[in-house]
Protein backbone atom coordinates (compact mmCIF):
# COMPACT_ATOMS: atom_id res chain seq x y z
CA UNK A 1 0.00 0.00 0.00
CA UNK A 2 1.33 3.44 -0.56
CA UNK A 3 4.19 4.16 1.83
CA UNK A 4 7.30 6.10 2.23
CA UNK A 5 8.98 3.22 2.46
CA UNK A 6 9.25 1.11 -1.18
CA UNK A 7 11.68 3.34 -2.60
CA UNK A 8 13.82 1.08 -4.21
CA UNK A 9 14.33 3.88 -7.14
CA UNK A 10 17.41 5.59 -5.10
CA UNK A 11 20.84 3.46 -5.55
CA UNK A 12 22.44 3.23 -1.96
CA UNK A 13 24.90 5.89 -2.98
CA UNK A 14 22.21 8.00 -3.94
CA UNK A 15 20.45 8.36 -0.39
CA UNK A 16 22.09 11.19 0.77
CA UNK A 17 22.48 13.14 -2.59
CA UNK A 18 20.14 16.16 -0.47
CA UNK A 19 21.78 16.96 1.98
CA UNK A 20 20.99 20.75 2.15
CA UNK A 21 17.62 21.76 2.31
CA UNK A 22 16.89 24.36 -0.62
CA UNK A 23 16.26 27.86 0.30
CA UNK A 24 12.66 28.54 -0.24
CA UNK A 25 11.43 30.27 -3.69
CA UNK A 26 8.30 31.59 -3.52
CA UNK A 27 6.78 34.90 -1.98
CA UNK A 28 5.34 35.10 1.73
CA UNK A 29 1.89 35.72 0.50
CA UNK A 30 2.12 32.60 -1.47
CA UNK A 31 3.85 30.58 1.65
CA UNK A 32 0.86 31.28 4.14
CA UNK A 33 -2.21 30.54 1.48
CA UNK A 34 -0.11 27.67 1.00
CA UNK A 35 -0.20 26.54 4.56
CA UNK A 36 -3.90 27.93 4.80
CA UNK A 37 -4.94 25.66 2.02
CA UNK A 38 -3.38 23.00 3.41
CA UNK A 39 -4.83 23.22 7.00
CA UNK A 40 -8.11 23.56 5.12
CA UNK A 41 -7.48 20.75 3.23
CA UNK A 42 -6.49 18.89 6.65
CA UNK A 43 -9.82 20.18 8.04
CA UNK A 44 -12.19 18.83 5.14
CA UNK A 45 -10.33 15.10 5.58
CA UNK A 46 -10.80 15.06 9.42
CA UNK A 47 -14.25 16.59 9.92
CA UNK A 48 -15.63 14.97 6.64
CA UNK A 49 -14.96 11.54 7.81
CA UNK A 50 -15.75 12.08 11.27
CA UNK A 51 -19.09 13.08 9.77
CA UNK A 52 -19.38 9.66 7.87
CA UNK A 53 -18.18 7.45 11.82
CA UNK A 54 -20.65 9.39 13.76
CA UNK A 55 -23.35 8.62 11.30
CA UNK A 56 -22.77 4.88 11.23
CA UNK A 57 -22.07 4.74 14.49
CA UNK A 58 -25.33 6.42 15.97
CA UNK A 59 -27.94 5.36 13.69
CA UNK A 60 -29.07 2.06 13.87
CA UNK A 61 -30.22 1.75 10.51
CA UNK A 62 -27.38 2.26 9.28
CA UNK A 63 -25.90 -0.38 11.02
CA UNK A 64 -25.46 -3.16 8.36
CA UNK A 65 -22.42 -5.35 7.61
CA UNK A 66 -21.55 -3.11 4.33
CA UNK A 67 -21.18 -0.19 5.92
CA UNK A 68 -19.31 -1.73 9.17
CA UNK A 69 -16.54 -2.09 6.32
CA UNK A 70 -17.35 1.86 5.35
CA UNK A 71 -16.81 2.66 8.99
CA UNK A 72 -13.56 0.92 8.69
CA UNK A 73 -12.28 2.72 5.88
CA UNK A 74 -13.79 6.18 7.51
CA UNK A 75 -11.65 5.44 10.25
CA UNK A 76 -8.23 5.29 8.34
CA UNK A 77 -8.94 8.16 6.21
CA UNK A 78 -9.31 9.91 9.28
CA UNK A 79 -6.82 8.65 10.93
CA UNK A 80 -4.53 9.96 7.71
CA UNK A 81 -5.91 13.43 8.02
CA UNK A 82 -5.53 13.58 12.05
CA UNK A 83 -1.84 11.70 12.13
CA UNK A 84 0.34 11.98 8.75
CA UNK A 85 -1.47 14.83 6.02
CA UNK A 86 -0.27 18.25 7.95
CA UNK A 87 3.58 16.81 8.21
CA UNK A 88 3.63 15.63 4.82
CA UNK A 89 2.02 18.63 3.33
CA UNK A 90 4.73 20.64 5.50
CA UNK A 91 6.90 19.01 4.04
CA UNK A 92 6.47 19.64 0.64
CA UNK A 93 6.01 23.57 1.18
CA UNK A 94 9.08 23.49 2.94
CA UNK A 95 10.92 21.09 0.34
CA UNK A 96 12.45 19.91 3.65
CA UNK A 97 11.81 17.54 6.64
CA UNK A 98 12.11 19.84 9.30
CA UNK A 99 10.80 17.96 12.16
CA UNK A 100 12.88 15.33 15.08
CA UNK A 101 14.48 12.35 13.15
CA UNK A 102 12.31 10.23 15.76
CA UNK A 103 9.01 11.87 14.23
CA UNK A 104 9.87 11.25 10.90
CA UNK A 105 10.30 7.15 11.45
CA UNK A 106 6.37 7.50 13.59
CA UNK A 107 5.15 8.98 10.75
CA UNK A 108 6.45 6.54 8.12
CA UNK A 109 5.46 3.61 10.01
CA UNK A 110 2.22 5.33 11.09
CA UNK A 111 1.59 6.20 7.30
CA UNK A 112 2.20 2.78 6.06
CA UNK A 113 0.04 0.92 8.43
CA UNK A 114 -2.90 3.04 7.46
CA UNK A 115 -2.11 3.09 4.00
CA UNK A 116 -2.41 -0.93 3.67
CA UNK A 117 -5.48 -0.85 6.04
CA UNK A 118 -7.15 1.14 3.62
CA UNK A 119 -6.24 -0.37 0.25
CA UNK A 120 -7.29 -3.45 2.23
CA UNK A 121 -10.49 -2.02 3.12
CA UNK A 122 -11.40 -1.09 -0.26
CA UNK A 123 -10.83 -4.69 -1.33
CA UNK A 124 -13.23 -5.97 1.42
CA UNK A 125 -15.47 -3.48 0.12
CA UNK A 126 -15.26 -4.93 -3.40
CA UNK A 127 -15.75 -8.75 -2.00
CA UNK A 128 -18.49 -7.74 0.30
CA UNK A 129 -20.39 -6.43 -3.02
CA UNK A 130 -19.55 -9.47 -4.87
CA UNK A 131 -21.41 -11.44 -2.37
CA UNK A 132 -24.13 -9.31 -1.98
CA UNK A 133 -25.01 -9.43 -6.07
CA UNK A 134 -23.35 -12.63 -7.01
CA UNK A 135 -25.63 -14.74 -4.42
CA UNK A 136 -28.13 -12.17 -2.42
CA UNK A 137 -29.69 -15.13 -0.63
CA UNK A 138 -26.45 -16.23 0.96
CA UNK A 139 -25.52 -12.89 1.54
CA UNK A 140 -28.49 -11.89 3.75
CA UNK A 141 -28.36 -15.71 5.78
CA UNK A 142 -24.78 -15.60 6.10
CA UNK A 143 -22.92 -12.15 6.25
CA UNK A 144 -24.00 -10.55 9.59
CA UNK A 145 -22.95 -7.57 11.34
CA UNK A 146 -21.00 -9.01 13.98
CA UNK A 147 -19.22 -11.25 11.37
CA UNK A 148 -18.34 -8.29 9.37
CA UNK A 149 -16.93 -6.90 12.56
CA UNK A 150 -14.46 -9.72 13.07
CA UNK A 151 -13.37 -9.39 9.49
CA UNK A 152 -12.69 -5.68 10.12
CA UNK A 153 -10.78 -6.46 12.99
CA UNK A 154 -8.74 -9.31 11.31
CA UNK A 155 -8.07 -6.77 8.80
CA UNK A 156 -6.72 -4.29 11.05
CA UNK A 157 -4.51 -6.84 13.31
CA UNK A 158 -2.94 -8.15 10.14
CA UNK A 159 -1.56 -5.33 9.31
CA UNK A 160 -0.09 -4.11 12.25
CA UNK A 161 1.68 -8.05 12.36
CA UNK A 162 2.67 -6.83 9.15
CA UNK A 163 4.10 -3.50 9.49
CA UNK A 164 6.03 -5.72 12.32
CA UNK A 165 7.40 -7.95 10.13
CA UNK A 166 8.38 -5.15 7.68
CA UNK A 167 10.62 -3.59 10.41
CA UNK A 168 11.66 -6.73 12.32
CA UNK A 169 13.38 -7.82 8.86
CA UNK A 170 14.37 -4.31 7.44
CA UNK A 171 15.51 -3.47 11.05
CA UNK A 172 19.70 -2.79 10.00
CA UNK A 173 18.70 -1.65 6.76
CA UNK A 174 16.49 0.93 7.62
CA UNK A 175 18.72 2.05 10.49
CA UNK A 176 21.29 3.80 7.65
CA UNK A 177 18.76 5.22 5.75
CA UNK A 178 17.70 8.32 6.85
CA UNK A 179 19.44 11.86 5.62
CA UNK A 180 19.57 15.24 6.81
CA UNK A 181 16.41 17.18 5.71
CA UNK A 182 14.81 14.28 3.79
CA UNK A 183 12.11 11.79 5.61
CA UNK A 184 12.78 8.30 4.11
CA UNK A 185 12.80 4.78 4.96
CA UNK A 186 14.26 1.95 2.39
CA UNK A 187 13.53 -1.80 2.22
CA UNK A 188 15.86 -4.20 0.78
CA UNK A 189 15.65 -5.77 -1.84
CA UNK A 190 13.05 -9.26 -1.06
CA UNK A 191 10.86 -6.79 0.98
CA UNK A 192 10.20 -4.60 -1.61
CA UNK A 193 8.80 -6.95 -4.03
CA UNK A 194 7.10 -8.92 -1.19
CA UNK A 195 5.51 -5.44 0.05
CA UNK A 196 4.85 -4.75 -3.81
CA UNK A 197 2.46 -7.81 -4.07
CA UNK A 198 0.73 -7.50 -0.43
CA UNK A 199 0.42 -4.29 -0.91
CA UNK A 200 -0.62 -3.37 -4.25
CA UNK A 201 -0.66 -6.42 -6.82
CA UNK A 202 -2.64 -8.89 -4.54
CA UNK A 203 -5.00 -6.18 -3.41
CA UNK A 204 -5.97 -4.63 -6.29
CA UNK A 205 -6.27 -7.85 -8.33
CA UNK A 206 -9.07 -8.57 -5.96
CA UNK A 207 -10.58 -5.29 -6.54
CA UNK A 208 -10.57 -4.78 -10.38
CA UNK A 209 -11.75 -8.61 -10.69
CA UNK A 210 -14.63 -8.64 -8.40
CA UNK A 211 -15.50 -5.49 -9.73
CA UNK A 212 -15.28 -6.46 -13.59
CA UNK A 213 -18.13 -9.33 -11.95
CA UNK A 214 -20.16 -7.16 -9.84
CA UNK A 215 -20.66 -5.10 -13.24
CA UNK A 216 -21.73 -7.87 -15.06
CA UNK A 217 -24.41 -8.98 -12.74
CA UNK A 218 -25.37 -5.78 -11.94
CA UNK A 219 -26.27 -5.16 -15.67
CA UNK A 220 -27.62 -8.86 -15.85
CA UNK A 221 -30.05 -7.40 -12.96
CA UNK A 222 -31.03 -4.50 -14.50
CA UNK A 223 -32.15 -6.02 -17.22
CA UNK A 224 -34.51 -8.60 -14.96
CA UNK A 225 -35.72 -5.17 -13.21
CA UNK A 226 -36.83 -3.88 -17.03
CA UNK A 227 -38.32 -7.53 -17.21
CA UNK A 228 -40.61 -7.50 -14.13
CA UNK A 229 -41.35 -3.66 -14.50
CA UNK A 230 -43.10 -4.63 -18.10
CA UNK A 231 -45.40 -7.65 -16.30
CA UNK A 232 -47.60 -7.42 -13.28
CA UNK A 233 -46.34 -8.79 -10.04
CA UNK A 234 -47.05 -9.47 -7.14
CA UNK A 235 -45.93 -7.58 -3.82
CA UNK A 236 -43.15 -10.30 -2.98
CA UNK A 237 -41.78 -9.89 -6.49
CA UNK A 238 -41.59 -5.92 -5.97
CA UNK A 239 -39.50 -6.11 -2.80
CA UNK A 240 -37.35 -8.35 -4.80
CA UNK A 241 -36.99 -5.54 -7.35
CA UNK A 242 -36.55 -2.84 -4.86
CA UNK A 243 -33.76 -4.75 -3.22
CA UNK A 244 -31.72 -5.57 -6.79
CA UNK A 245 -32.30 -1.69 -7.47
CA UNK A 246 -30.83 -0.58 -4.24
CA UNK A 247 -28.01 -3.80 -4.13
CA UNK A 248 -26.83 -2.21 -7.71
CA UNK A 249 -26.69 1.73 -6.56
CA UNK A 250 -24.51 0.45 -3.51
CA UNK A 251 -22.16 -1.48 -6.04
CA UNK A 252 -22.49 1.94 -8.40
CA UNK A 253 -21.59 4.18 -5.46
CA UNK A 254 -18.45 2.23 -3.93
CA UNK A 255 -17.58 1.80 -7.07
CA UNK A 256 -16.55 5.38 -8.03
CA UNK A 257 -14.91 5.67 -4.76
CA UNK A 258 -12.63 2.51 -5.67
CA UNK A 259 -11.90 3.67 -8.97
CA UNK A 260 -11.39 7.24 -7.39
CA UNK A 261 -9.06 5.73 -5.05
CA UNK A 262 -7.24 3.58 -7.73
CA UNK A 263 -7.04 7.22 -9.85
CA UNK A 264 -5.06 8.00 -6.59
CA UNK A 265 -2.61 5.53 -6.41
CA UNK A 266 -1.70 5.05 -9.98
CA UNK A 267 0.87 7.85 -10.17
CA UNK A 268 2.78 6.34 -6.74
CA UNK A 269 2.35 3.12 -8.08
CA UNK A 270 3.78 3.99 -11.59
CA UNK A 271 6.81 5.29 -10.07
CA UNK A 272 6.71 1.90 -8.05
CA UNK A 273 6.67 -0.31 -10.96
CA UNK A 274 9.10 1.46 -12.79
CA UNK A 275 11.69 2.88 -10.12
CA UNK A 276 14.47 0.58 -12.24
CA UNK A 277 13.85 3.32 -15.29
CA UNK A 278 12.39 6.60 -13.81
CA UNK A 279 14.51 8.40 -11.69
CA UNK A 280 12.24 9.88 -9.02
CA UNK A 281 12.85 13.48 -6.73
CA UNK A 282 12.28 13.57 -3.71
CA UNK A 283 10.02 16.79 -4.59
CA UNK A 284 8.31 14.72 -6.93
CA UNK A 285 7.53 11.74 -4.50
CA UNK A 286 6.04 14.26 -1.76
CA UNK A 287 3.57 15.26 -4.64
CA UNK A 288 3.03 11.84 -5.41
CA UNK A 289 2.00 10.89 -1.77
CA UNK A 290 -0.31 14.13 -1.54
CA UNK A 291 -2.41 12.57 -4.45
CA UNK A 292 -2.53 9.50 -2.27
CA UNK A 293 -3.51 11.20 0.82
CA UNK A 294 -6.38 13.51 -0.70
CA UNK A 295 -8.28 10.60 -1.60
CA UNK A 296 -9.50 10.25 2.17
CA UNK A 297 -10.33 14.16 1.73
CA UNK A 298 -12.19 12.87 -1.31
CA UNK A 299 -13.86 10.27 0.11
CA UNK A 300 -16.71 12.32 2.01
CA UNK A 301 -17.82 14.43 -0.67
CA UNK A 302 -18.38 10.92 -2.86
CA UNK A 303 -20.55 9.87 0.49
CA UNK A 304 -22.59 13.22 0.10
CA UNK A 305 -22.60 13.19 -3.74
CA UNK A 306 -24.21 10.08 -4.19
CA UNK A 307 -25.64 9.16 -0.82
CA UNK A 308 -29.00 11.16 0.37
CA UNK A 309 -28.67 9.32 3.70
CA UNK A 310 -24.95 10.52 4.12
CA UNK A 311 -26.59 14.74 3.84
CA UNK A 312 -29.21 13.97 6.02
CA UNK A 313 -27.15 12.36 8.64
CA UNK A 314 -24.51 14.72 8.41
CA UNK A 315 -27.40 17.56 8.95
CA UNK A 316 -28.59 15.88 11.81
CA UNK A 317 -25.06 16.15 13.32
CA UNK A 318 -24.36 19.21 12.51
CA UNK A 319 -27.61 20.74 13.91
CA UNK A 320 -26.42 18.71 16.95
CA UNK A 321 -30.37 16.50 16.76
CA UNK A 322 -28.28 13.67 17.51
CA UNK A 323 -28.84 14.51 21.46
CA UNK A 324 -32.28 13.94 21.27
CA UNK A 325 -34.35 10.90 22.23
CA UNK A 326 -34.78 8.48 20.22
CA UNK A 327 -32.32 10.21 17.49
CA UNK A 328 -30.82 7.03 16.75
CA UNK A 329 -34.35 5.51 15.73
CA UNK A 330 -34.81 7.89 13.11
CA UNK A 331 -34.91 6.86 9.30
CA UNK A 332 -32.27 8.05 7.75
CA UNK A 333 -33.29 6.64 4.15
CA UNK A 334 -36.73 8.20 4.13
Amino acid sequence: MPNFMNLTEFNQSDRCEHFACPERSVSSAVYILLYVCSTAVVMLTVCGNLLIIMSVLHFKQLHTPTNTLVLSLAVSDFLIGALVMLSVLIWTIESCWIFERGYCFCLLITAFFLGNVSFYNVALISVDRYLALSNPFFYATTISRKKMCIVVYCNWGLCVVYVIAVLYFNRSFMGISMCPGECFLFLNEVWSVIDLVHSFIFPLSVIIILYSLVFVIAKKHATAIRELNNHTRPKTQKITSHSMKSERKAAKVLGILVFVFLMCLLPYFIFTLLGDVIKIQPETFQKVLIMIYLNSTINPFIYALFYPWFRRCSRLIITLQIFQADSALINVHS
